[in-house]
């Protein structure tokens, strides 16, 4: 089967993570599947191979059937599992969009890129290693900064409580439009799509 393309969305796997901040790409895909069980089709796929939990989606804003992925390689190995995906169903990093953690941009923001830094992102920089290429798409969503300069990591790992929360939970819907405009019409549709949400 041909598909438009790979939305991946980063976290690790294991119920202590679940919907820490780190864990938003997960938290995205969950998402998405659920909207495409409701408004489009969303199957499960044996994504044992790839070290991943895998489905196939489709929805009318999406456009054609696209997989969607959560790696289950742990954050820093996400390379693992994105790679083989890729050349297993012939697809190439432009084919690719990987939804992220970003701690420089406020919670409940976003932002849409093609290529660029890691920033410090060991999933990114585990997935721009393997593919040889920093050239894939990014759908960065803000967790923000710890309020006192403080341990980075147990923030990420940590799970957002108030307007943080509540800020992050709505992104959802902003970013799965942020995806149809880019689905729809490309990389600029999708940058105008993700900082109007913001």
């Amino acid at each position: 089967m041909d598909y438009n393309g790979v939305i991946v969305g980063l976290g690790n796997p294991g119920a202590k993570y679940d919907h820490t901040r780190h864990n938003c790409g997960f938290d995205f895909v969950s998402y998405l599947v659920d909207l495409a069980g409701r408004e489009g089709e969303a199957s499960q796929q044996n994504g044992g191979k790839f070290s991943c939990e895998l489905w196939r989606l489709r929805l009318p804003k999406l456009g054609g059937c696209w997989l969607a992925a959560k790696p289950q390689t742990f954050m820093n190995l996400s390379g693992q599992c994105v790679q083989p995906l890729l050349a297993w169903h012939k697809l190439k990093p432009q084919d690719l969009v990987v939804v992220h953690d970003e701690l420089d941009i406020p919670a409940g923001e976003l932002r849409f890129k093609l290529g660029g830094g890691n920033a410090g992102h060991n999933g990114l920089k585990s997935i721009t290693e393997l593919l040889g290429t920093p050239d894939f798409y990014r759908l960065r969503m803000g967790i923000g900064r710890p309020p006192h300069k403080g341990d980075v990591t147990n923030w990420v790992l940590g799970r957002p409580d108030g307007d943080d929360a509540k800020n992050i939970e709505n992104a959802m819907a902003h970013a799965a439009d942020t995806l149809f405009a880019f689905a729809d019409k490309g990389l600029d549709s999708a940058v105008r799509a993700a900082r109007k949400a913001s």
